[in-house]
C-alpha cells in the first residue's frame, strides 16, 4: 500500500473516534503551542535588548573605574575612584586616529522638587559632547553647551519620564527645579528612549559636569582630582575596537602609574554578546520547560495507540490472513501515530502564533520591567520548523512500540480475538 492510502486509512481510523483522537492530540497541541510562544518571548527579548544596547551610540567603548578593595575584599566594579577628567584629557591628547570624541560622565542621585511634585531620579553631570556620542535627541529646548560648562551653570535637561512626573503635559522649559537644596533652571527635555541595559534612559536628568563636580557632588580620587563615573569613547569604526582597547589601556596605566588595570573597558559588542548569551539561555530554558508538554503528549499517543491495537486485533488478523506482511502493519500504525502527532503539531503552531501575537505589545512596566516600553515578540522561522519536525519525531518514536506490537500479532490468535 502506498503512503497516500496509509494516510487515508489513518484519517478514517481517527475520524471513527473523534473525541479520543482530539484528546490524544491535546498534549501535542499544548506542547508545540507553548514552545513557539515561549521561544517568541525569548527571541523578542533578545532582539529588543540588543537594539537598545546599540541605541546607546555608534562604535562605543565604555571605561569605568575598577573595584575598591578593603582588607583584601573586593567591592563591586566601579567603586574605586580612579577615573578623573585628567584621564579624559589624556585620551583626547593621545592623537588616536580612530577616536571621534569622548563623553565623560559623573553620576549621582537626588530628590527633585518642582511646585507640589517631587521625584527621585538619577542625576548625571555631562559635557556637550555627550549629546552626540550617545545619540541624545532633544524634544524641547536645548542641551548643555560650552557656556554652561564654563559658567558652572545650574541648568538641567530632563529625561522624558522625569518631565512627565514633575510637570505632566506642560512645557517645563524655563521652570525651576530644586535638587540638593539648590535651584536649577530647566533648559530642555529629551526624546523618549525607554529602558536599556544601562537603566531607564527616560528617568535621568543631565547637568553640566563642572556643576556636578563643584556644586552638586564633589568626589576626589587619585592625585586629588575630581572623579568621574565613566568615559564613553566613540570610534570611527568597529574594526578598531581591539586596537583601541589595548592603546587606551596603555595610556590609562601610564596616567595612573600602575602595571595592572584599575579600570574596566567594555565595548558595545561585549555587551551585546553578554546579553545574547543570557537571553539565549533563557530562551532554551523556556523551550525545555514547554518541551515537557510534548513528552506528555507523546506518552498519550503511545497509550492511545496501544488501545487501538487491542481494539483492532481482529482487523489485524484479517489483514494478515489476506496477505499483509509485518512491514505493512507496522507502517500503517506508525502512519496513524505520525498523523495524530502532525495534526496536533499543526494546530499547536497556529495556537502558538496566536499566543505570540497576543503577548506582543504588552507594556514592560506591567511585567515589572523598567522602561515602560511595549514588548514585541518575534517568532523565529526555525522554531516553527523545529516544532513540526519534533511533532513527526514524537509520532514515530512513541508510535513505534504499539506498531511493533501490532506487527508481531499471530494471525490465528488475532482472528480468534473477541
Amino acid at each position: 500500500m502506498d503512503m497516500t492510502g496509509s494516510v487515508r486509512i489513518a484519517l478514517r481510523a481517527l475520524g471513527a473516534n473523534k473525541l479520543r483522537s482530539s484528546l490524544t492530540m491535546l498534549g501535542v497541541i499544548i506542547g508545540v503551542g507553548a514552545v513557539i510562544a515561549l521561544m517568541s518571548i525569548g527571541t523578542g527579548m533578545q532582539q529588543q535588548i540588543t537594539s537598545q544596547v546599540r541605541g546607546l551610540g555608534t562604535n562605543l567603548l565604555f571605561i569605568t573605574p575598577g573595584a575598591q578593595q578593603t582588607g583584601g575584599v573586593s567591592a563591586a566594579a566601579g567603586t574605586r575612584p580612579t577615573l578623573t577628567l585628567d584621564d579624559n584629557e589624556a585620551l583626547l591628547n593621545a592623537g588616536f586616529p580612530y577616536l571621534v570624541d569622548t563623553a565623560p560622565q559623573q553620576d549621582s542621585g537626588a530628590q527633585l522638587i518642582a511646585g507640589g511634585q517631587n521625584w527621585r531620579s538619577r542625576v548625571s553631570g555631562v559635557t556637550p559632547s555627550f549629546q552626540y556620542v550617545r545619540n541624545i535627541e532633544v524634544a524641547l529646548g536645548e542641551f548643555i553647551n560650552d557656556d554652561h560648562m564654563q559658567g558652572r551653570s545650574r541648568v538641567m535637561v530632563l529625561g522624558a519620564n522625569v518631565a512627565q512626573q514633575l510637570f505632566g503635559e506642560g512645557d517645563p522649559v524655563g521652570e525651576t527645579i530644586r535638587a540638593n537644596n539648590q535651584s536649577f533652571r530647566v533648559i530642555g527635555v529629551l526624546e523618549s528612549k525607554g529602558g536599556n541595559a544601562l537603566g531607564n534612559q527616560d528617568d535621568v536628568v543631565y547637568i553640566p559636569l563642572t556643576t556636578m563636580q563643584t556644586r552638586f557632588n564633589r568626589s576626589f580620587g587619585r592625585g586629588g582630582g575630581l572623579t568621574i563615573s565613566s568615559i564613553a569613547i566613540q570610534l570611527t569604526d568597529e574594526q578598531y575596537v581591539d586596537t583601541a582597547v589595548q592603546e587606551i589601556s596603555a595610556v590609562l596605566r601610564e596616567e595612573h602609574e600602575v602595571f595592572e588595570d584599575d579600570f574596566t573597558i567594555l565595548s558595545q559588542e561585549d555587551m551585546v554578546e553578554t546579553v545574547s548569551q543570557i537571553t539565549a539561555g533563557i530562551t532554551l530554558f523556556l523551550g525545555a520547560v514547554a518541551g515537557i508538554s510534548l513528552l506528555v503528549g507523546g506518552i498519550g499517543i503511545m497509550n492511545i495507540m496501544l488501545v487501538s491495537v487491542t481494539e483492532r486485533t481482529r482487523e489485524i488478523g484479517i489483514r494478515k490472513a489476506l496477505g499483509a506482511k509485518r512491514g505493512n502493519i507496522l507502517s500503517q500504525f506508525l502512519t496513524e501515530a505520525t498523523v495524530v502527532s502532525l495534526l496536533g503539531g499543526g494546530l499547536g503552531i497556529v495556537i502558538g502564533l496566536g499566543a505570540s501575537r497576543l503577548l506582543s505589545g504588552i507594556e514592560l512596566s506591567g511585567l515589572g520591567i523598567a522602561g515602560g516600553q511595549a514588548f514585541q515578540t518575534v517568532v523565529p522561522p526555525d522554531a516553527i520548523i523545529l516544532a513540526f519536525v519534533v511533532s513527526a519525531a514524537i509520532g514515530l518514536f512513541f508510535g513505534s512500540y504499539p506498531a511493533m506490537r501490532a506487527a508481531q500479532l499471530n494471525p490465528i490468535e488475532a482472528l480468534r480475538y473477541e
